[in-house]
């Protein structure tokens, strides 16, 4: 046993060291070489461009971009969190900072033999953003050097996860790699995606054309409409021109902010650009950069969007949850974000259903959001707010849920657009959530609505965000919240 911990610390020494040597050569961005040690004799020097670290899970080969990795590690003995999430296996101190540690084998759906608390783990220690995670895998093996020319687009039989998080596959010395995209898996964007999209918006603003006419037609209803105003205080509603020709915005908006307009939205759009262009005056309402799209689309986002909830705004969502009397309140909030908008649903459910069971599941695509909801604190003045009945202290006196209501809730990890098994709901809450989605995939979320939305259950969307048109859908209006019902 002592012989084998000499030679486990022996690896983590040399992978370190060769970590640290083509971090350092990778940075500079002068191409380097590299010899197989294997074939050293019989090949030939290689352009190197790309490095990856390898390893594997249930005996398949894997990598991730070497640049994302900080270094590896061995270690056992990581601290358990209450209800988070199955594969994260519990925080662990590294020379100070505390990270959490995500078994991958676990978030794949790979079994795990059952381990004792004194086992050590092989954890690659990785950087995304500012966010650095530990992440548990089998067997970590080597730097491996490639022409990124070399990688191919992953073909969905490879491998045993979803293909969303494959970046590609590569053969090296006649063993094929799955080259995992760690951003993905983590929720974030890599620098070459920020890059890439960048580009896209500037020959998007080089080759966007509209037709100005229609846009003036708009501006000029919007003027008469303003002359005809009795009350001149109150704003007149912007015209809204049928005939104007929003492609640009359309495919503006998808490729800067991913938002798909749809009928589910198109109402809005058409609306907004109305008043865009009066805001911004004739030939300037192209989007010729991301904070022209922020700008467009601030006015779209629902009232307390990813915060906590004011007690108007809770008190107006209250009214509009039906009677129910069954022993258990079942309930899906697909896109939770950082759990603010979920515990808030929680306080209203419980104090709306005071005898039964309510049972939430949030769902996001955030790993770090929905690591994290479990441990949020309170602030303390949202905690003395209508809050204050949910609220129980910790400790070190921060504030924090109550247990009985932390249960209610499971946080997990998964996308919308992908089938789930959940049971049939009595609320689905998806405020701000299927303008996000590609086209296709709004409309399967909303057939996914019907199947899962009990005959009396009612949904939620965002303020601007419709299912009127996409189903057989009533709307029922109480304020400034909308509720479908089948």
């Amino acid at each position: 046993m002592a012989n084998e911990n000499i030679q486990n610390q022996t690896d983590v020494k040399n992978i370190n060291d060769a970590l640290a040597q083509n971090l350092g050569a990778y940075a500079s961005t002068v191409p380097g070489t590299e010899k197989n040690p294997v074939d050293e004799k019989n090949e030939k020097l290689a352009l190197i461009d790309y490095k990856m670290v390898t390893f594997s899970l249930a005996g398949k080969d894997y990598a991730i971009d070497i640049m994302k990795v900080k270094e590896i590690a061995k270690a056992g003995r990581f601290t358990y969190v209450p209800n988070t999430l199955p594969f994260v296996l519990g925080v662990y101190n590294l020379r100070g900072d505390i990270i959490p540690i995500v078994d991958l084998r676990l978030f794949f759906n790979i079994e795990v033999d059952a381990r004792l608390d004194t086992d050590l783990e092989n954890m690659l220690i990785v950087s995304i953003g500012d966010q650095t995670f530990g992440i548990v895998v089998d067997v970590i093996d080597k730097v491996v050097g490639i022409q990124k020319s070399s990688i191919q687009p992953p073909h969905p039989l490879f491998g045993d996860i979803n293909i969303k998080y494959i970046q590609g596959v590569v053969e090296v010395n006649n063993r094929l790699y799955i080259l995992l995209d760690i951003e993905r898996i983590f929720g974030s964007k890599t620098e070459a995606q920020a890059a890439e999209e960048e580009s896209v918006r500037k020959n998007m603003a080089r080759n966007a054309k509209i037709d100005v006419k229609a846009v003036s037609s708009a501006q000029t209803g919007v003027k008469a409409s303003s002359k005809a105003a009795d009350t001149p205080a109150a704003p007149a509603k912007p015209v809204v021109n049928e005939n104007v020709d929003l492609t640009f915005v359309k495919e503006s908006l998808e490729q800067m902010r991913k938002f798909s307009v749809s009928p589910f939205n198109e109402a809005w759009v058409k609306e907004r650009f109305a008043s865009w262009a009066k805001e911004r005056g004739k030939d300037k309402t192209q989007f010729t950069s991301v904070e022209d799209a922020d700008a467009f689309l601030k006015p779209f986002y629902s009232t307390c969007n990813g915060t906590w909830w004011t007690k108007e705004y809770a008190d107006s969502v209250y009214k509009v949850l039906p009677d129910n009397t069954a022993k258990q309140i079942t309930v899906w909030n697909p896109g939770c974000g950082k759990g603010m908008e979920t515990y808030s649903l929680a306080c209203l459910l419980t104090k709306k259903y005071p005898e039964a069971k309510i049972k939430i599941y949030a769902h996001d695509i955030d790993l770090l959001n929905v690591s994290n909801a479990p441990l949020l604190s309170i602030p303390a003045a949202v905690a003395n707010d209508w809050y204050a009945p949910y609220v129980a202290t910790k400790a070190n006196n921060d504030f924090t849920f109550s247990p009985e209501l932390k249960n209610s809730i499971m946080f997990e990890y998964h996308d919308c657009a992908n089938t789930n098994a959940l049971p049939v709901c009595d609320i689905i809450f998806a405020r701000d959530l299927i303008s996000f989605l590609p086209a296709g995939a709004q409309s399967s979320l909303a057939v996914d609505f019907e199947e899962k939305l009990k005959g009396n259950g009612i949904v939620i969307l965002g303020q601007n965000e419709t299912l009127e048109g996409t189903g057989k859908w009533t709307a029922h209006k109480d304020g400034s919240v909308v509720t479908y019902t089948k």
